[in-house]
């Protein structure tokens, strides 16, 4: 499972000179998100998330991201239909914040505001919502992205904390996911991490009351929780492959590689 840029394939700094007469129309829908199987979810969309996927835990054994499971292959997400529509009720903001995405050069000191060009509803002949006025300032669309990018990356930073404390205290273990389809057909998803029980259960009184008192003992518990919906996802999946309509076993357990 990877935490990349998905689904964008031609990010551009969006500058005056090259965008001054582009605009962004919705077109397609989500479709373009169709083909990932997991997006990164920021800590502060637990609570709302939990509801619908399975949070995990994507990355290696010093950098992990937390992240929505949205399928078992790589290149299907059993949440966008046919028509690209987004059938789940939350929609995760790493989504939501497409096609623009911050890029930075420098190991995130300054970031640039970019656009993926290459989105269907990214065009230069300002249909939609404009990025800049005609006399070249930005637009109050352009502005909002502007402010929901930054809110996108303090969060991130929140997130990245949690991570830490996590890989930190040694409380994350690998697991893999397993379907079963009638026609005997086997998918399974490897390479992510969840919090162990065990591990979490054998921490000092002390380590826990700090853990409650920043407030990740609470998102701990609510990523614990969530995994409950790895069945209702794999299902999703069986009822999505035309012949292996019926899933036989749903199993979660540890394993796997991270």
């Amino acid at each position: 499972m990877s935490t990349q840029l998905l689904f964008y394939s031609s990010a551009s700094p969006i500058t005056l000179q090259r965008h001054r007469d582009w605009g962004v129309e919705s077109a397609g829908g989500f479709g373009f998100a169709s083909h990932t199987n997991s997006v990164p979810l920021m800590a502060v969309e637990f609570a709302k998330a939990a509801g619908e996927y399975a949070i995990i835990f994507a990355g290696n054994d010093s950098k992990v991201m937390p992240a929505a499971v949205l399928g078992i292959q790589n290149d299907t997400n059993v949440y966008v239909d046919a028509a690209g529509e987004w059938t789940a009720r939350y929609i995760p903001a790493f989504v939501r914040r497409y096609p623009f995405v911050f890029s930075s050069a420098d190991d995130g000191k300054t970031f640039t505001l970019c656009i993926d060009e290459g989105y269907v509803g990214a065009n230069p002949e300002a249909r939609g919502n404009r990025l800049f006025t005609e006399d070249g300032e930005r637009t109050d669309y352009l502005n909002g992205v502007l402010r929901f990018l930054k809110e996108y990356q303090t969060e991130y930073n929140r997130s990245q904390l949690l991570c830490d404390k996590l890989v930190e205290l040694d409380l994350l273990e690998p697991m893999q996911a397993q379907i079963k389809l009638k026609s005997g057909k086997q998918l399974s998803l490897t390479g992510f991490q969840s919090v162990s029980r065990e591990k979490l259960n054998s921490l000092e009184p002390q380590t826990l009351s700090e853990l409650a008192r920043s407030g990740a003992l609470e998102l701990i518990y609510i990523h614990l929780y969530s995994m409950t919906h790895f069945a209702d996802m794999m299902e999703k999946v069986a009822q999505s492959m035309a012949t292996d309509r019926e899933m036989s076993l749903a199993d979660v357990e540890p394993g796997g590689n991270a």
